[in-house]
């Protein structure tokens, strides 16, 4: 196992859980799209900062960018949609659905970029939605 992976996945993991708390407190203190704008303002300057201080290359291609940007408006989709869910359904049950984009990602890239759809992927999958079942009961 990739150690290095795991620590940024919990890094995600652990982000993202204070991302949804936070957004729930902003969305029902103020209108949910504003709070998903300002959300997502700090985080461009935030990796604006970062990418600045970092040693990342500021090189792109078209492909990337076309890339990035399609993750621009999903990214922008999503925490619009998670902003306005938190503010008429508990978070718990928007933050759980939520989570399952990993669903939509290998669906799209079974489709698109033609990876395989194995048994351990359906199974995956299978018990994620069952998770969803069942903590939202």
């Amino acid at each position: 196992m990739n150690t290095s992976a795991v620590l940024f996945g919990l890094g995600t993991m652990i982000a993202w859980g204070f991302w949804i708390i936070s957004g729930d407190v902003a969305s029902n203190s103020i209108d949910p799209e504003t709070a998903a704008f300002i959300s997502y303002a700090t985080a461009a300057v935030a990796t604006g900062l970062f990418v600045l201080v970092s040693d990342a290359s500021l090189a792109v291609t078209n492909r990337g960018l076309l890339s990035a940007g399609i993750a621009g408006i999903a990214a922008a989709v999503g925490v619009v949609s998670t902003f306005i869910g938190v503010t008429v359904g508990p978070t718990a049950v928007v933050s759980t659905i939520g989570g399952m984009y990993f669903v939509t990602a290998a669906l799209i890239s079974t489709v698109a970029f033609g990876e395989p759809l194995s048994a351990n992927k359906v199974a995956g999958i299978g018990l994620a939605v069952a998770a969803i079942v069942v903590i939202n009961q």
